[in-house]
């Protein structure tokens, strides 16, 4: 992957060659291996790259022939050979990134719909005047972009319009209901004024004048669009679509490598990946990688040993500690650009940084869970609706004083009791939410008209897994795997989002998701093929950081710093009554409040590195 920028200035004035060099050096993560930049009066175009694909060549900004085209391109097109075959265009390298410019050149933006793979680029177009942003499919990749009346200004980080932007930088306080709801900001906003992301899926067109107009070039398939199989043909179509998937995934001319935490999502990566290699004719061992908490609550490691031993992959363990967290968090909050949405963004941080010694290129299994109904809040897709036959008296109040009186050791009850609660729009959304909206109202001091989401669905499983592709997976999940890999230079590809996957996932009935009460069920009929039967159903434990030990030990003090501190942007923003409760509650043990804690304390850090004070905020 690589770092794209870019300045588009509608009053004719050339473009500050200093602020487009500024922009380039803030990304050298992305692209340590090569950078470009190329100005023509308004326009202003840089790139920073990371070699993966045609190594020697392919240096951008890159054009055309005829010099009409400019292209900034991140990422990587699996099918590129295929495309090329197909062309008549004069190609002048072997990549994948001339293959995008000779495409939209003769297609249109919205020819993005042809590529199988991750992406996000701007292209502009010298006899219109025309710029375009594009995103992949589901979000893998970033494009940031901020419009005035002077200037466009994109690029694949906030920090890179940061140094175009500068004392205009500002907290958009209408965002902050969201944060708290989501730990994370729903494209196209963000916690930046004026900074916008360019939604998963979508062509962002500005013009000559500045004009904007925003359209998607894929969408999931119709909730009608089923596909007609029985389970044993579900299990058949899945596995020979990840295989595809993989393969595509594996194209590379550097070594790639695999995240392995022991699931069932990495471990089928992992057996499908040295299939795949040992049928292309590699010999050698992949490498993989795993986080090691030492802590036996959440201990993975037994089960990677044993995927690693089955496929003789060259493992490598990466211990995780309380002292990382204090010492790298404002370090990855400006990688992020944003609140680290989760402790685990830390650890994957840490996991990438020790998998870029050995390898460009890693798997994860991102997407799985969202395509296949993984979570646990799956199983209770059903009960989510059938709670608005509750009298809202019940419903309400007392599923709160239900869920209060919980011990801290029922937290998964908890977090169902707290989704039922929710008033029915939010009640799919508020599974993974911290705080729900009647704790928003109490932390904000006001009460906010309710956000409605009207989202097409076949039934409640298949509206769980369309919300979660929508929102925590693109804004939170994959904002994560991207700027944590992207901090050491790493690149991270998901098979499971290839969309060939995705659009198949959506169309599969949702009894072969969840069946007689086991999620991801049709998923793990394909791994039963592939690894060892307690992989397959050892229970779900997730990336999961032992954080609520750490909150009430290490990093206790630490959290009470920086909430209810002289300078705290959280004191000034919320109720500190309601902060300071949140806390003692979790250090005396009477509640988990883990989450809740770290969701405000990524905020106070975040506005610190990026705000300075609470003075910076803006109304």
């Amino acid at each position: 992957m690589c770092g794209v920028a870019g300045i588009r200035r509608f009053d004719d004035q050339r473009v500050d060659e200093a602020a487009l060099r500024r922009m380039m050096h803030v990304l050298a993560h992305r692209g340590p291996d090569d950078e470009g930049f190329l100005i023509e009066g308004p326009v202003g175009i840089a790139h920073t790259r990371l070699s993966i694909i045609d190594l020697e060549g392919s240096p951008q900004p890159m054009q055309t022939p005829d010099q009409r085209y400019t292209l900034t391109f991140n990422g990587e097109i699996f099918n590129y050979r295929e495309l090329r075959q197909g062309s008549d265009y004069p190609f002048t390298t072997s990549g994948d990134t001339e293959v995008v410019l000779a495409t939209v050149a003769r297609h249109g933006p919205h020819a993005a719909s042809r590529f199988v793979g991750q992406f996000a680029f701007g292209m502009f177009d010298r006899h219109t005047g025309r710029t375009w942003l594009v995103r992949d499919r589901v979000g893998v990749l970033p494009l940031y972009y901020y419009l005035d009346a002077q200037q466009l200004v994109f690029g694949s980080e906030i920090k890179a319009l940061l140094e175009v932007l500068g004392d205009r930088v500002a907290l958009d306080e209408t965002q902050l209901r969201g944060y708290l709801k989501a730990r994370a900001i729903h494209a196209p906003n963000t916690l930046f004024k004026g900074i916008r992301k360019v939604p998963p899926g979508h062509v962002v067109e500005v013009s000559a004048r500045g004009e904007v107009t925003v359209r998607p070039y894929w969408r999931l398939p119709d909730p009608d669009d089923l596909e007609p199989c029985s389970p044993g043909q579900a299990i058949d179509l899945v596995e020979d679509t990840l295989k595809q998937a993989i393969d595509s995934a594996l194209v590379a001319d550097v070594p790639v490598g695999a995240y392995l935490s022991g699931g069932v999502d990495s471990s089928l990566i992992v057996a499908l990946a040295d299939g795949a290699r040992r049928r292309a004719g590699s010999t050698g061992p992949i490498a993989t990688f795993t986080a090691d908490f030492g802590d036996p609550r959440v201990d993975e490691t037994p089960h990677s040993d044993l995927v690693s031993s089955v496929f003789r992959t060259d493992h490598h363990r990466v211990r995780i500690q309380p002292g990382d967290f204090r010492g790298m968090w404002e370090h990855l909050t400006w990688h992020r650009d944003a609140p680290v949405s989760e402790p685990a963004d830390i650890a994957v941080a840490q996991l990438a940084k020790a998998a870029r010694q050995h390898v460009k290129v890693v798997l994860s299994g991102e997407g799985s869970d969202e395509l296949f109904g993984g979570y646990p809040k799956y199983r209770y897709a059903g009960a989510t609706t059938l709670a608005n036959r509750l009298p809202a008296r019940v419903r309400g109040r007392g599923m709160r004083t239900l869920e209060r009186a919980l011990p801290s050791s029922r937290g998964k009850l908890r977090i169902a009791v707290r989704a039922l609660a929710a008033q029915p729009h939010a009640r799919m959304e508020d599974w993974f939410a911290p705080f729900t909206d009647y704790e928003i109202d109490a932390l904000l001091g006001e009460r906010s008209p309710a956000v409605r989401r009207d989202v097409p669905h076949r039934d409640a499983i298949d509206l769980m897994g369309r919300m979660d592709l929508d929102t925590w997976l693109p804004d939170n999940l994959l904002e994560r795997g991207d700027r944590m890999s992207m901090a050491s230079s790493l690149e991270l590809r998901p098979p499971f989002l290839d969309h060939r996957l995705v659009d198949l996932a959506f169309r599969l009935p949702s009894s072969v998701k969840v069946r007689e009460g086991q999620t991801k069920w049709v998923l793990k009929q394909v791994a039963l093929r592939h690894v060892p039967e307690q992989i397959v159903f050892r229970p779900k434990v997730g990336f999961r950081v032992p954080i609520d030990a750490w909150f009430r030990g290490e990093l206790q003090e630490l959290a009470r710093d920086l909430l209810r501190g002289p300078d705290s942007l959280v004191d000034s923003l919320m109720d500190a009554r309601v902060v300071g409760g949140i806390l003692d509650d979790h250090a005396r043990g009477r509640r988990d409040e883990e989450i809740r804690i770290w969701t405000l304390l990524s905020l106070e850090v975040w506005g610190r590195r990026f705000l300075g004070s609470r003075a910076a905020t803006a109304t």
